[in-house]
C-alpha cells in the first residue's frame, strides 16, 4: 500500500510520498519534480501533464488549464470569466456545470470540469505508481481554504472517477502547517503559551494568510484569509499587457490578435520575472513572434514594480485581516513562514517584512511544502506507517445555517439556525432537535453568501426526513438529526433518529461537606439508605430514514464518467504502444541496414544480402507512406517479416557467437581444471615433505634421550656400605 500526498496547483502539481526515511517529492517521466496541470486533446489521444505542455502552443483550442479553479462552478460565475482569460480552450455550460468543448480524435467532444480533473488525476496516479512500483489508491489531496462545499464535492467526485480513494481533502494552509509542526520537537506543552506562526502562501493564482497555534502533538488554525486573485499569473498578465503595448508601438505587431504569439510572450515574461527576482534588469528576446518579426526589450525591476503597484498595495491586507480575525497583534506572532513561488518577489518580501517588523522565515521548501504536508496527512491516516501523534484542528471558513418550513403546530417556531459559525473547529458534529408530527425537509446553505467566491449559489443541500408521525397521544415526535462537517470540509446530515421522554430513578448526589446541615438523628438508627429521585430522560427509540440532495454527482453519473475515462485510458495506452512499436520498427530497419554489411556480412551470401536490403527498403517506404498511421498489429507484422528474411543470417551469427562462447567456456574450464590440479599437486607435495621430515626428527630425539638415560643394570653405591 502506498502513502501519497498531492499538491494540486493551478499551474503545476507536486507529488509527495512517505518512505521509511521521510517524505520524498517524486519526479515525472521527464525527471521534473512538478508536473504541469494541463489536459490536452489530440487527433489520436489525450495529452496529459508534460505532453500537454509540449503541445500547448500548437494545440491552443484543445488545451485546458486552471483545472481546480473550474470544478464545482457554473458558467455564469463571474470568476469563471476571469479563468477564461488564462484558458485557451472555449468554456461551455454542461447541465449547469462549467466544462470545455474540444476536438478529440477528429470529433467535437464536451467534458465537464470534473471529468477534466479526473483525467489529470489519473495521470498523477500513474506517475506515482511508476515511481513507487506499487498501485496507488489512498491519497490526500490539497485544495484552497476558500473552496465551497460544491467545489469540495467536485474534487471528491473527480478522485472517485480517477479510481482514487481520497482519505482527506486538506486545505493548502493546513498542509503547510502540518509539515512545519510535525517535525518540531520543542513545541510548548500543557498550559504554556502556544507558538503562533503566520503562514503566508502566495502561489500562481491566489494568496493565503493563515495564523496557526502549535502545542506538542497538535495544531489549531486560528484564522485564514484569502485573496483569490493575487498570484504569479497576475504579475505575468501585467507584464504581457505592458509588452503588448510596447511591441505594437515599436514593432507594429498586435499580440492580442494572435493567441499563439500572446502565449509565447506569457512564457517569456514568466522567465523574465524570475530573473528580475535576483537581478536589477533583464532582457526579453523572442524570435519570429508574428509576421516574421523578432522582438526584443529590456525591463528593470523598478519598472516591474511600477506596473504591478495595484497588486503590491494589496500585499498587507490579508495579514491585517488574519490578525483581526484571530484577535491578535503583530507582536503576538512568533514567526512568519513564507511559502509559494511568488514570495520570491523582492517587493513582496519587503512589504511583508516591513509590516511584521522582523526578518521573515524561509525554513520550508517554498515549492514543495504543501505536497510534504499532504504526504504527512496521508501517513497519519494510513495504517502503513507509524507517525508521531499530531492532531489537526482546522476551522470553518463560511458560516452554515439550516432552514426549514415552519410546523403548522408550532406557530412561533424559528425557521433557521446557524449551526456552524465561522471559526468553529472542523471536523465537527452537531445534533439538531425538531418536534414534528409529519415528515419534513430542511435546507443547508451558507449564511453569508456575500463572502463566497464569485456568485456561488449559497445552497449546500436539501435533506428530507421520513418516517415522522405523531405518537398515540397525538403528541410530537422528538426528532434528532446528526449534522457533520467532515474531514473534507463537506456538510452532510449523516443520520436521524427519534427519542422519547421516559422517567427513570437516579441517585441524588450527596451534598458537599460544607453544605451539610445538622439534624437530629434517632439514636441507634441504621445507616441511611441512598436517596433517589425520578427524572425525565430521552431514550433513543428508532431510526428515521433520510434522503439527501447535494451537489455531489449521483452514482450513475460517476459510473458513466469512470467508464468513459477507462475507455479513453485504454485508447491512450493503445496509441502509446502503437507508437512504441512504430519506433521499434524504424530503429530495427536502421540497425539491420548497418549490420548486414558489418557484423552479419560474413554470415550471408550476396543473394541473401540483396534480399534483406530490398525488404528493408520496401518496409521503410511503407513506414513513411501508407504506414504512417498503421495499427500496432501491422507494425508487429512488418517487424516479423524482416526478422523472417534476416532470420537465417542472424541465426548463423548467433550460432557462431554461441560456438565462440562455448569454446571460451571450455578454455576457461580447462584452465581452471589445470589450476586446480596444480594446486592439488602442490598441496600433496607439501604434505609428503612434512611426513618425510617427521621420522628423522624422532630418531634424533631418541638418540639424545639414550645419551642422558642410565642403564637399569648399574647400581648406585649406598652410603652405608
Amino acid at each position: 500500500m502506498s502513502v501519497v500526498g498531492i499538491d494540486l496547483g493551478s499551474q503545476s502539481t507536486k507529488i509527495g510520498v512517505a518512505r521509511n526515511k521521510g517524505i520524498d517529492i517524486i519526479t515525472n517521466e521527464t525527471s521534473n519534480r512538478q508536473t504541469p496541470s494541463l489536459v490536452g486533446f489530440g487527433p489520436k489521444s489525450r495529452y496529459l501533464g508534460e505532453n500537454a505542455k509540449t503541445q500547448e502552443i500548437s494545440n491552443l483550442k484543445n488545451t485546458i488549464s486552471s483545472l481546480k479553479r473550474l470544478v464545482g462552478r457554473s458558467l455564469n460565475d463571474p470568476e469563471v470569466a476571469i479563468e477564461q482569460e488564462y484558458i485557451t480552450a472555449p468554456l461551455i455550460d454542461i447541465n449547469g456545470q462549467v466544462g470545455a468543448e474540444v476536438t478529440y480524435r477528429g470529433e467535437k467532444q464536451r467534458y465537464t470540469a470534473v471529468q477534466l480533473l479526473a483525467m489529470y488525476l489519473g495521470k498523477i496516479r500513474d506517475t506515482a505508481s511508476k515511481e513507487l512500483k506499487l498501485p496507488v489508491s489512498d491519497v490526500v489531496l490539497s485544495c484552497p481554504p476558500w473552496f465551497t462545499d460544491a467545489q469540495r464535492r467536485a474534487m471528491l467526485d473527480a478522485s472517485q472517477v480517477a479510481n482514487l480513494k481520497l482519505l482527506r481533502l486538506i486545505n493548502d494552509n493546513t498542509a503547510i502547517a502540518l509539515g512545519w509542526g510535525i517535525t518540531k520537537t520543542d513545541l510548548p506543552e500543557g498550559d504554556a503559551k502556544p507558538r503562533r506562526v503566520m503562514f503566508v502562501d502566495i502561489g500562481y493564482s491566489d494568496y493565503t494568510c493563515s495564523i496557526v497555534e502549535f502545542r506538542k502533538g497538535e495544531l489549531a488554525v486560528k484564522s485564514t484569509v484569502c485573496d483569490r486573485h493575487f498570484g504569479g499569473r497576475n504579475f505575468d498578465k501585467a507584464l504581457v499587457d505592458h509588452f503588448g503595448k510596447e511591441f505594437k508601438e515599436k514593432f507594429k505587431v498586435d499580440i492580442n490578435t494572435n493567441a499563439k504569439a500572446k502565449l509565447r510572450v506569457a512564457a517569456a515574461v514568466e522567465k523574465l520575472k524570475k530573473i528580475l527576482s535576483a537581478n536589477s534588469a533583464a532582457p526579453l528576446n523572442i524570435e519570429s513572434l508574428m509576421e516574421d518579426k523578432d522582438v526584443r526589450a529590456t525591463l528593470k525591476r523598478e519598472e516591474l514594480e511600477e506596473f504591478v503597484k495595484p497588486l503590491l498595495d494589496r500585499v498587507t491586507v490579508p495579514l491585517e485581516q488574519a490578525l483581526a480575525e484571530a484577535k491578535l497583534k503583530v507582536e503576538d506572532i512568533d514567526a512568519i513562514e513564507m511559502v509559494g513561488g511568488c514570495t520570491r518577489v523582492p517587493s513582496i518580501k519587503d512589504a511583508i517584512a516591513k509590516f511584521y517588523g522582523k526578518p521573515l522565515s524561509f525554513t520550508l521548501n517554498q515549492d514543495e511544502a504543501i505536497a510534504r504536508g499532504c504526504a504527512f496527512a496521508c501517513a497519519i491516516l494510513s495504517p502503513v506507517f507509524r507517525v508521531r501523534d499530531f492532531a489537526i484542528h482546522d476551522i470553518v471558513n463560511y458560516p452554515i445555517e439550516f432552514v426549514w418550513e415552519q410546523s403548522p403546530d408550532i406557530p412561533d417556531e424559528d425557521t433557521s439556525l446557524t449551526v456552524f459559525n465561522k471559526g468553529n473547529v472542523m471536523p465537527s458534529t452537531k445534533i439538531l432537535t425538531f418536534y414534528r408530527k409529519q415528515p419534513f425537509d430542511l435546507v443547508a446553505r451558507y449564511a453569508k453568501p456575500d463572502q463566497l467566491p464569485g456568485k456561488t449559489n449559497p445552497w449546500i443541500g436539501r435533506f428530507s426526513v421520513k418516517g415522522v408521525k405523531a405518537d398515540a397521544n397525538d403528541d410530537f415526535m422528538i426528532c434528532k438529526l446528526k449534522a457533520r462537517l467532515n474531514l473534507h470540509g463537506v456538510l452532510n446530515v449523516e443520520s436521524g433518529y427519534y427519542v422519547e421522554d421516559v422517567e427513570v430513578e437516579e441517585p441524588v448526589p450527596e451534598a458537599k461537606e460544607g453544605d451539610k446541615m445538622e439534624t437530629d438523628q434517632p439514636n441507634g438508627d441504621a445507616e441511611a439508605q441512598p436517596k433517589t429521585r425520578k427524572v425525565k430522560k430521552q431514550q433513543r427509540k428508532g431510526e428515521l430514514p433520510l434522503s439527501a440532495g447535494t451537489a455531489s454527482l449521483d452514482e450513475a453519473s460517476v459510473s458513466s464518467f469512470a467508464e468513459a475515462e477507462n475507455q479513453m485510458y485504454m485508447e491512450d495506452k493503445l496509441v502509446a504502444d502503437t507508437e512504441d512499436k512504430k519506433n521499434e520498427l524504424e530503429a530495427f530497419i536502421y540497425e539491420m541496414r548497418g549490420a548486414i554489411d558489418d557484423k552479419y556480412s560474413e554470415y550471408a551470401n550476396e543473394q541473401e544480402k540483396e534480399k534483406i536490403k530490398e525488404k528493408l527498403e520496401k518496409t521503410e517506404d511503407w513506414l513513411y507512406e501508407d504506414g504512417e498511421d498503421a495499427s500496432k498489429a501491422q507494425y508487429i507484422a512488418k517487424m516479423d517479416e524482416i526478422k523472417f528474411s534476416a532470420g537465417p543470417v542472424i541465426q548463423r551469427y548467433n550460432d557462431k557467437l554461441e560456438e565462440e562462447r562455448q569454446a571460451r567456456l571450455k578454455v576457461e574450464e580447462e584452465a581452471a581444471a589445470k589450476k586446480r590440479a596444480e594446486a592439488e599437486a602442490k598441496k600433496k607435495a607439501e604434505e609428503a615433505s612434512k611426513k618425510a621430515a617427521e621420522p628423522a626428527k624422532t630418531e634424533d630425539a631418541e638418540m639424545k634421550d639414550a645419551e642422558t638415560t642410565k642403564p637399569d643394570s648399574v647400581e648406585e653405591p649406598s652410603a652405608g656400605k
